[in-house]
């Protein structure tokens, strides 16, 4: 237990000073959902009531996107340099070092894109009611996001075009946490309750913490074989 308790954090610790050294992930992400947001009122005309009224989903939309450019090395690269081998034989629950590495991935992803959000929010006119919500429910997305993306990423480790498989796998698991995050911007923004929709946010990051590790454990092991 002492040996599983202090493996996980190693783990953590390790691909959080890698991501610092590299940086590329995380500006990657941050790059791209600042410049897909920007680029929404050149197609749908710079009207603020029209920007107003598709603010949330066109930041929930960006911010998903994002998230899923970064995916495929969440695993990747320890499966290339036999890194993957030895967490695996390290005696530490392999849904532990999932959870690690989910861990890692939405500090230098999901964090970032939680704090940017509102800036874009602004640029595309968003009601202030609309700030908090969208913020809340990110905060509670975004992790589900990385959780989801974890299982994807370990299916394709190893496959040809892995991206392309990945991108096939996650995105039609990401449509519940996008129509429930937008749904309590858009309460925000009428209105109306927002806390069912974060409820329902919520729920879904419990189920993915309880049931992804364990399915993306399974699959590295398949990977590893």
């Amino acid at each position: 237990m002492t040996h599983a308790s202090s493996t996980w954090p190693a783990v953590l610790a390790r691909d959080l000073r890698l991501a610092m050294r590299q940086r590329g992930d995380s500006w990657t992400a941050v790059g791209f959902f600042a410049i897909a947001a920007v680029l929404f009122p050149f197609g749908v005309g710079p009207e603020a009531g029209v920007l107003a009224r598709i603010a949330g989903g066109v930041v929930w939309v960006t911010a998903l996107l994002a998230a899923l450019l970064s995916l495929e090395g969440m695993f990747a690269t320890d499966f290339e340099d036999g890194t993957l081998d030895q967490l695996i034989l390290s005696g530490t629950p392999l849904p532990l070092i999932v959870l690690a590495k989910v861990a890692a991935h939405w500090a230098i992803t999901g964090i970032p894109l939680v704090i940017v959000a509102p800036l874009l929010a602004l640029t595309l006119h968003m009601p202030a009611e609309g700030y908090v919500p969208l913020i809340a429910a990110l905060t509670l997305g975004t992790p589900t996001l990385s959780l989801l993306g974890a299982v994807g990423a370990s299916l394709v480790l190893g496959a040809r075009r892995g991206g392309v498989l990945l991108s096939l796998l996650v995105l039609p698991l990401y449509v519940p946490v996008l129509i429930f995050g937008t749904a309590a911007v858009e309460a925000g923004l009428t209105g109306i309750a927002v806390k069912p929709p974060l409820l329902v946010l919520a729920g879904f990051l419990i189920l993915a913490l309880t049931l992804t590790p364990f399915a993306a454990s399974l699959a590295l092991r398949q990977a590893a074989q």
